[in-house]
């Protein structure tokens, strides 16, 4: 994870927790998690911030828990969530993550350098359970890296870097759209996982 993006989201973790909080619901994500999600699979929300989406997807069916780098994120989710699990992990990594059959990670890996993005799809991909999916969004900013007036890096990268990571699964989605909670321009996949084979 970017250090300044990081420090960024720990020095004003409860105004970043409040903002998302305020903005319209993400219906349009909630509508590609019923539609692709494994029911009655567990699912994990990787950079799940303040727990938004880890609270719907724990009350819509999906038992979920959420991992994020920032602990001042973490603190607003638990805080917000209390009943609900939430572990520090850091892209690339993502040590001490288990596997999960379903795992969401949007909007996060653009606060990646370009450098660790390939390796951090390649770690998401690894904790989907077999037949599993992952749902993996980003933000687009153009052709160049930016940072706000925030310090978080908004990395520019082609598609093609991730979808070279996935071509071992079943792409399900691919597209681009303006998000419906934050406004901003995103980049969404969906793809499924192979299953294991049986040898007779």
């Amino acid at each position: 994870m970017d250090p300044k993006t990081l420090a960024a989201y720990d020095s004003d973790a409860a105004a970043f927790a409040k903002d998302w909080h305020e903005q319209p619901a993400p219906v349009d994500l909630h509508e590609v998690v019923e539609r692709y999600f494994v029911r009655g699979g567990n699912s994990a929300d990787i950079g799940c911030g303040c727990g938004r989406e880890v609270g719907w997807l724990n009350a819509n069916g999906f038992s979920a828990v959420g991992f994020d780098a920032s602990e001042g994120l973490l603190a607003e989710a638990r805080r917000r969530y209390p009943e609900l699990k939430f572990a520090a992990a850091e892209l690339p990594e993502l040590k001490g993550v288990g596997t999960y059959d379903n795992v969401l990670c949007e909007t996060v890996i653009m606060h990646l350098e370009r450098a660790q993005i390939a390796a951090a799809v390649r770690r998401l991909l690894g904790i989907v359970k077999p037949s599993g999916i992952l749902y993996l969004s980003w933000r687009i900013t153009g052709d160049c890296d930016i940072r706000d007036a925030k310090g978080r890096l908004y990395a520019a990268f082609d598609a093609a870097l991730v979808l070279a990571e996935l071509k071992t699964t079943t792409l399900l989605l691919d597209e681009e759209v303006v998000s419906a909670s934050s406004g901003k321009k995103i980049h969404r996949l969906v793809a499924k996982k192979p299953g294991l084979e049986i040898r007779e």
